[in-house]
């Protein structure tokens, strides 16, 4: 027995030498991956934060080094006096209220008609509807250009061209959101539904006191969305109002623009203070926007 252990022992020393290196290989070529994808990721950020730095950077020159060719990257002197310039060419703390009222008003209203919405595609049992959700998720393949003109003539009909409610009615549904939060509203277990009912809990109680506190992350989610694409929109609030009063702030950017030339300095000022908003909110949320998305694709 201790001749066949002797004879054995360079056989299991190769084994664990063999081993070994296979594992040395296998970790050199995860490191190389990684590499490659942080190389990757490190591009394609940079890609992405070039046009911000650059407007950044364009709201502190002087009109001259905005136009300037080849390009001045950074100025010589950082001239933040662009920022109140902007403000006095045109009334944006007026354009900031429209927003406000514009983003919060939309978004409360879609965050109703969503859940609601969700819910009875979720748990309840109706004739229908699966045909009527497929028929919604078919609607998303719809170009939103190609609703712009029979929605401006519904609107003009119930006389609501140049009001807050032309910008804020077309946009208090969505079918993503529904679809999004619908699939997270499935992975909560129908016996806990069953349950519910048994105890004689109506649905809207068992919505708002079950199912609302266990999708906070996707609810979250949804609401971030809206409010960043509430707040960014800006076509369709141009072509139903008249009254610059009544204008967003993407829609005010326009006075900077006139016969004359446009005041790149003072844009890219104006550009920076709508933009700001949405990159703090979404900085500090973005991890319920991502675990809301990742939500929606789990059910059962």
């Amino acid at each position: 027995m201790e001749e066949i252990k002797e004879k054995d022992q360079p056989i299991i020393l190769k084994k664990r030498s063999l081993d070994k290196t296979v594992t040395i290989s296998s970790e050199k070529n995860e490191l190389i991956l990684k590499s490659f994808a942080y190389i990757f990721l490190t591009i394609g950020a940079l890609t992405m934060l070039i046009p911000f730095l650059w407007m950044v950077s364009t709201s502190l020159k002087t009109p001259a080094e905005a136009v300037a060719m080849p390009p001045v990257w950074w100025p010589n002197v950082l001239r933040f006096d662009n920022y109140v310039r902007a403000f006095e060419v045109a009334p944006f703390g007026r354009y900031f209220l429209n927003s406000v009222l514009i983003t919060t008003v939309s978004t409360l209203g879609e965050l109703v008609t969503t859940i609601l919405a969700a819910f009875a595609f979720s748990k309840m049992n109706f004739y229908g509807k699966n045909i009527l959700f497929t028929g919604l998720i078919a609607t998303m393949m719809v170009p939103s250009e190609l609703l712009i003109i029979p929605n401006y003539l519904t609107l003009s009909r119930f006389g609501l061209i140049n009001t807050y409610s032309a910008m804020i009615v077309p946009y208090l549904a969505s079918v993503f959101s529904v679809f999004m939060l619908k699939q997270n509203f499935e992975s909560v277990p129908n016996e806990l539904y069953y349950a519910a009912k048994v105890d004689g809990s109506s649905d809207f109680n068992f919505l708002w006191t079950i199912m609302v506190p266990l999708s906070k992350s996707a609810i979250v989610a949804v609401t971030i969305l809206k409010i960043i694409g509430s707040w960014n929109a800006f076509m369709w609030p141009l072509i139903v109002t008249n009254d610059r009063l009544l204008r967003p702030l993407p829609v005010g950017l326009q006075a900077f623009t006139t016969e004359a030339g446009t005041h790149f300095e003072l844009l890219m000022a104006a550009s920076t203070i709508v933009v700001a908003p949405m990159i703090v909110i979404y900085l500090f949320l973005q991890r319920y926007i991502i675990m809301g998305v990742s939500k929606a694709g789990i059910k059962g």
